[in-house]
């Protein structure tokens, strides 16, 4: 697995293979980052929650990059499953509510700096650590203007973005910035799930981005979490 290892810096020669894993991670970001950001009522995301509600779980998982096939067939089984009765239903977007908008207290806040910073508030340090590397970077942020850099669907995209785009950058960022906290967070969103297609795509996009860290064989230190 050395060839999948890591990115080419400036100058040196991407594999066939290297550059299949970095078309693996843009279509993983651009998969999931929707459904962290859209309500399936009022956003703009129809295609993709179709797309999900179309699904024959078993053969998407054999397909599913970066995720052990039995455990891609068991998340994508929760969300087909969580969209049975469409994406319009009051339980799914009622859910999304619950999880990601309020006015309730969130059980799971979708951004970084609410787990890494000791106040657990968000544009935390974290977010302006993150914010400074993308403008030393060169990188805009896509879109959710008003929204902090570290909300979780954002994060995805951009992981997308920097894998098509900026590639020798990929690594840094999800060592730095994503996969420092993705995991204790998706994990706490798995478990306050009350609806099958959110716990589905919490459990679904951690064993992703697990699956990512270990294909790069990427070493990462962790924060210690206030929340």
């Amino acid at each position: 697995m050395e060839a999948l290892n890591g990115e080419p810096r400036d100058g040196e020669f991407q594999t066939d293979e290297s550059r299949a894993v970095l078309e693996a991670v843009a279509f993983a970001g651009d998969a999931l980052a929707p459904f962290f950001l859209q309500d399936p009522l009022t956003g703009d995301a129809e295609a993709s929650f179709g797309a999900i509600a179309a699904l024959d779980p078993a053969a998407a998982a054999a397909e599913w990059p970066f995720v052990a096939e039995d455990e891609a067939r068991a998340d994508l089984g929760l969300m087909v499953a969580g969209l049975a009765d469409g994406r319009e239903a009051d339980g799914l977007v009622w859910e999304y509510r619950r999880l990601f908008v309020g006015p309730a207290p969130k059980p799971a806040p979708p951004w970084g700096s609410v787990y890494t910073d000791r106040e657990c508030v968000v544009f935390g340090a974290s977010t302006l650590e993150l914010r400074r590397w993308m403008r030393e970077h060169g990188v805009k942020r896509l879109g959710g203007e008003g929204e902090p850099e570290d909300h979780i669907g954002l994060m995805l995209a951009l992981m997308a973005h920097l894998a098509r785009n900026q590639p020798a950058d990929l690594d840094e960022y999800l060592q730095k910035h994503l996969l420092t906290w993705s995991s204790h967070f998706l994990d706490q969103l798995a478990e306050a799930a009350r609806q099958p297609f959110y716990e589905g795509l919490a459990r679904l996009a951690k064993a992703t981005l697990e699956g990512i860290q270990n294909v790069r064989g990427l070493e990462v230190s962790y924060p210690r979490f206030y929340r």
